[in-house]
């Protein structure tokens, strides 16, 4: 009898793709359906995944949300002069890790390639203070998103308000808070092919509000709000009390949350095709391309503001840029844009939870969080990590409640985000030079450059860091404090407690990725596989 064809025998044992054989070799079973997938090139259009890590960014909303960072800290020239000082170091940042990923695309990411890189004696702590740090980011990434959210609704509810007043109680916003929360948990429940074709949307929307303050916004400005070169990019107004130069350096906290979270494409590797290119050239395409843009829209901004700083800051409004929006527009064209934004920003929201789900699924999977045999579920109907997805959602609904003891106090979860990412990116670039690993590029490698990339990253990130745990003003009370290293510090230190705790603690059963698939095999057992099933076929022909 003649021997089986490859189709019949691909029948028995289908091929694993690519993708499925890279997961494989690093240990994991494929669980997601790959819907993020590279689109036609010829078409010049991007990939799903990138789309993702654009939204994400959310040039506009990202950067109405932290404007208060830099009007206060230099005005104009730290607006436009900030961003354009912070993006080379964002760059170095996004390059590093984006060998990382090209090396190891996994949804674990960061606490993965800190085990995998680090010395067998503190790998297991290390992956486990990366992989708490991780999770906070992405808590305090969707509930910063929210909270920004939050403010620009009431912002709109000013703006179409009778002689723009409009306060709302601590209790209206955390309802406004909860119910965004809750709606977006139910969006990123859905299906990975639903939320994959949502992306094209999310990135036109996005790419439209850019071009729309950069463009339209000069051209509608009166000229009683239009500010020369000199002010526009020269003039440094300091209303916080800082020294100039250090005033200088909080302002960057704007571009550093705006242009953040390079590792959301990573976090999303287990659903993407042809991941070990496409991740990392999603994670440096979305920092060219906010980068470029976001400048645009801050000097737009800028030529666009007017000259009274201080009133832009404390408008009743509540929001710089809806202010800005308001004098150079009009209150119904400021409303219909602003509108937009908040469009914008519930799906910049919705992807920092899309992301953050696949993170916590994937530390659950390796059996690192309290519940892990709970959340590392994939639903049956949906095929997504339903489970992660409310869990995130509840940990951010708890974040909410410091709105009940002050606007500092609630604030802070945007430096949070960013210090807890930083944490996390540190100690993986780090242990790839520092530690004895055979680490092993992947199809995005700098060469020659990895090294003072690398460098240049790590020492940034550190000095950021601590910048971030100073308070807005000099002068500060326990109300108008910094949270950031309370909060920041209190999550930690319960990371590190239950790692430590007795008997029961991390330290006696945390071992780091857990493999739940056998070793990929190689060609020669492929082989051995294939003549085995002819056998097989054979004997059930001839039966």
């Amino acid at each position: 009898m003649a021997a089986p064809s490859a189709s019949a025998i691909s029948k028995l044992h289908p091929q694993p793709s690519a993708d499925e054989a890279t997961l494989a070799k690093l240990g994991y079973k494929q669980e997601f359906c790959r819907e993020f997938t590279p689109l036609e090139v010829p078409d010049f259009r991007l990939f799903h995944v990138a789309g993702l890590a654009f939204t994400y960014v959310g040039v506009v909303p990202s950067i109405v949300s932290v404007l208060f960072y830099a009007i206060p800290n230099g005005g104009p020239f730290a607006m436009v002069w900030g961003w354009a000082f912070a993006c080379p170091f964002i760059m170095c940042t996004g390059l590093a890790l984006a060998e990382l990923a090209s090396a190891a695309p996994t949804s674990g990411g960061l606490y993965y390639w800190t085990y995998s890189l680090a010395s067998p004696r503190c790998r297991n702590f290390l992956s486990w203070i990366v992989g708490y740090s991780n999770t906070i980011e992405m808590i305090t990434g969707v509930a910063s998103v929210n909270w920004a959210l939050t403010i620009q609704i009431v912002a709109a509810i000013t703006i179409a308000s009778s002689g723009q007043v409009y306060t709302a109680t601590n209790l209206q916003l955390y309802g406004i808070y909860a119910a965004l929360g809750l709606s977006q948990a139910v969006l990123v429940s859905l299906g990975t092919k639903v939320l994959a074709r949502l992306q094209r949307l999310f990135t036109l929307v996005n790419a439209c509000l850019c071009f729309i303050i950069i463009i339209a916004l000069p051209i509608a400005t009166p000229p009683d709000y239009r500010n020369t070169a000199n002010f526009a990019l020269g003039e440094f107004t300091n209303l916080a009390g800082w020294p100039s130069g250090f005033a200088f350096i909080l302002s960057l906290m704007a571009p550093l949350y705006t242009i953040g979270g390079y590792d959301a494409s990573v976090h999303m590797s287990e659903e993407a095709s042809n991941a070990t290119v496409a991740i990392p050239w999603a994670i440096v395409s979305s920092i060219i391309v906010s980068a470029f843009l976001g400048l645009g829209i801050n000097i737009s901004l800028a030529f666009c503001m007017g000259t009274d700083v201080a009133g832009v800051l404390s408008s009743p409004i509540g929001q710089p840029m809806a202010q800005i929006l308001f004098n150079s527009l009009g209150q119904q064209k400021a409303l219909a844009i602003w509108c937009l934004i908040i469009i914008a920003e519930y799906m910049v929201a919705s992807n920092c939870l899309l992301v953050g789900s696949r993170q916590t699924f994937a530390f659950a999977r390796d059996g690192a969080l309290p519940f892990s045999r709970y959340l590392y579920r994939i639903n049956r109907y949906t095929g997504t990590p339903v489970n992660t997805v409310w869990f995130e959602i509840i940990c951010s609904l708890a974040i909410g409640l410091l709105s009940f003891v002050s606007t500092q106090a609630i604030d802070a979860v945007f430096t949070i985000a960013v210090t807890a990412s930083y944490i996390a990116y540190i100690t993986p670039i780090t242990n790839r030079f520092v530690f004895q690993n055979d680490f092993k590029p992947g199809p995005f490698y700098l060469g020659k450059l990895s090294f003072p990339v690398s460098v240049i990253a790590v020492v940034w990130m550190s000095f950021m860091s601590f910048v971030f745990f100073f308070p807005a003003t000099p002068q500060t009370t326990v109300q108008e404090m910094n949270y950031t290293v309370v909060v920041l510090g209190g999550f930690m230190f319960l990371a590190i407690s239950w790692y430590y705790f007795p008997v029961y603690g991390g330290v006696h059963w945390y071992t780091g990725p857990v493999s739940n698939t056998p070793a990929i095999r190689d060609e020669d057992s492929i082989s051995e596989r294939k003549e085995h099933d002819a056998d097989i076929y054979v004997s059930a022909v001839d039966v």
